[in-house]
């Protein structure tokens, strides 16, 4: 998973790391209004938007500069009838208020048909005629710029899952989809082809201009993720609603938690309570730990699932337990308990894997996980159990496939359980740094699928460049340039890209102790990985994708995320001494997102 340099104890380190944060952290905390300030002067010079700047970059783009929407101000959002249609045009509603001003009331338009879901945004005095025009609305030439086509597009061709299609006019933006999520997607990036400051929390005296033509798009692999790490450092429900808010921005569909490890425990299972009260009270350096109830977890639940972002729970098995074991000494080898420990060092605890009891733990847990858990996926770990070797291991691993199953979920496991019998449908995430992986390719062969988050590549833990304050280097250093440059469908030997199910991005936290740097280590790098697996692999160009994220810049300093401003992409502005851009100056105030809004009604939705 992340090994490091570290040598594996055979017992583990009882002595507490110094403090919350890294020794050696340099850690800048301005004040509010200098971040503001900052985020202000940042956005003067921001160059008008075109139709192609969109990350990840769309599968067709057709331009037409005559054809720009301006918003009015009696603009409205007509939406297809459904509640999940709806729930979206709330959602679009309420990222555009703050700053345009606009009321945006949310109304229904007739049915679309049977196949497709539609939302508008006009204003009241074009709504008729454009709801009459329907989808006549063509493609225009692509004209210069990074415009893209693809011969024969048309609004009634099978957009998949996912996929939508946005058309811009003088007198209105039409997304089309055949499902909630599609619109959802389209919504991202209409979002994107407003000007930077749509992301202020407040009212900004400006023109909302949208450019026109005419964007088809649909993604390329169906599982595109990020991996949270909450057990080393523990993070609120609000850090988490947050983090979803930034996959659901470009395009990311799965939230990968791994809830638990030898520093923390951090959910809630009510038939061994202790796993949470007492093996949730620790974290690497010693802090106070935490974990989420029952009910924090379903909010998480609940918050992604409004944005099309499914949540795939981790409870590492059979390693990487000395939380549990702590709480539960009846599961460790000779049933002594261990001390709690607080360091980062890898491969010393792991379950008893001949003993009953450790089935009836696994049986108990991933049922209760399963329960709450809407999606498809059970995550078992599976990584770095270096004392379960050989059948004890494989037994272990097969026996909880098994387990899985019986919950109705398809299993995930690190790669390392490719050994094990193959079990229906199951998806091995490979971390892996050689490209040449003949036991991965002949778990391919058996039936499984992969999740690719190479770890010199994906992983968002490693450092940027040498002197970046926070993160690894064991799988080298990854600026997104080294993010970007490399094809998931080809990446690895004798795996073909149909077995490819995705990619996802994996955030370790064992130095990451804020939600402002686990930002600065998503951001720019998350939505390198975004494009990777959302667009055609036709798209995939470095100049041009630099130049596209240079101007999310503007929108991440507005929408108060930190970042790390790499020297590699050109930004609109040389970063000033209050900026929250130099990699050395990591500011920990959360921007205007953090909190969670209210629920939805008709017209709204989680913020």
């Amino acid at each position: 998973m992340h090994p490091g340099a570290v040598a594996v104890p055979t017992t583990p380190s009882t002595r507490p790391e110094t403090g919350q944060e890294p020794a050696g952290l340099p850690v800048h905390r301005p004040p509010a209004a200098d971040l503001a300030r900052a985020a202000g002067e940042f956005l003067a010079p921001s160059a008008p938007v075109r139709l192609g700047d969109v990350v990840p970059a769309p599968e067709s783009v057709a331009e037409d500069p005559a054809a720009d929407f301006t918003l009015p101000a009696d603009a409205v959002i007509r939406v297809s009838a459904g509640a999940a249609a709806r729930d979206v045009a709330g959602h679009l509603a309420e990222l555009l208020r703050p700053a345009t001003g606009c009321p945006l009331p949310v109304t229904g338009l007739p049915p679309a048909g049977a196949d497709r879901l539609t939302l508008t945004l006009t204003g009241v005095t074009a709504g008729a005629g454009t709801e009459a025009a329907g989808d006549a609305v063509t493609a225009a030439p692509a004209t210069g710029g990074n415009a893209r086509t693809i011969a024969g597009t048309d609004p009634a061709d099978d957009l998949g899952d996912e996929g939508y299609r946005l058309d811009v006019t003088p007198a209105e933006v039409r997304i089309t989809a055949g499902t909630a999520a599609g619109l959802f997607h389209g919504v991202q990036t209409l979002r994107q082809l407003l000007p930077a400051a749509v992301e202020s929390p407040t009212p900004v005296d400006a023109r909302w201009v949208v450019p026109g033509g005419v964007i088809v798009d649909r993604p390329r692999f169906p599982y595109r993720g990020a991996m949270l790490d909450v057990a080393r450092h523990f993070f609120t429900v609000a850090d988490v609603l947050r983090v979803i808010d930034h996959l659901a921005r470009y395009k990311l569909n799965h939230l990968h938690l791994h809830l638990t490890d030898d520093q923390g425990w951090r959910i809630a299972v009510d038939s061994w309570p202790a796993l949470a009260g007492v093996g949730g009270a620790t974290e690497v350096g010693g802090g106070p730990g935490g974990h989420y109830t029952t009910a924090d977890y379903r909010r998480i639940v609940r918050h992604a699932a409004r944005r099309h972002v499914t949540v795939v729970p981790e409870i590492d098995l059979p390693g990487h337990t000395n939380s549990a074991l702590v709480a539960y000494p009846e599961l460790a080898p000779g049933k002594v308990a261990p001390p709690p420990y607080t360091g980062t060092e890898v491969g010393f605890s792991y379950v008893d894997p001949a003993d009953e009891r450790t089935y009836d733990f696994v049986d108990d847990v991933l049922g209760e996980v399963a329960a709450l858990t809407p999606g498809p996926w059970l995550h078992i770990g599976g990584d770095e159990a270096f004392k379960v070797r050989g059948a004890a291991y494989t037994g272990f691993v097969e026996r909880t496939q098994r387990i899985v199953a019986a919950t109705g979920k398809t299993v995930i496991g690190w790669h390392q359980i490719a050994p094990a019998a193959h079990a229906a449908g199951r998806v091995l995430q490979w971390w892996g740094t050689n490209g040449d992986d003949p036991e991965i390719a002949e778990s391919v062969r058996r039936g499984a699928r992969l999740i690719l988050s190479p770890g010199n590549h994906a992983y968002l833990d490693m450092k940027y460049a040498p002197d970046t304050p926070i993160g690894h280097d064991w799988a080298g250093l990854i600026d997104v340039r080294r993010a970007y440059d490399w094809d998931p469908g080809a990446h690895l030997t004798g795996v073909p890209a149909e077995a490819v199910l995705g990619v996802e991005a994996p955030l370790w936290t064992e130095s990451v102790t804020t939600l402002a740097e686990v930002e600065f280590m998503l951001f720019p790098r998350l939505p390198a990985l975004a494009e990777l697996a959302w667009s055609p692999r036709a798209t995939h160009d470095w100049a041009g994708f630099r130049d596209r994220l240079a101007g999310h810049g503007p929108r991440w300093s507005t929408a108060g995320i930190t970042f790390h401003r790499s020297p590699e992409v050109p930004w609109p502005v040389e970063p000033t001494d209050g900026d929250r851009g130099p990699s050395r100056r990591i500011p920990t105030q959360p921007g205007p997102d953090a909190a969670e809004t209210p629920a939805p009604t008709a017209a709204t939705t989680d913020g």
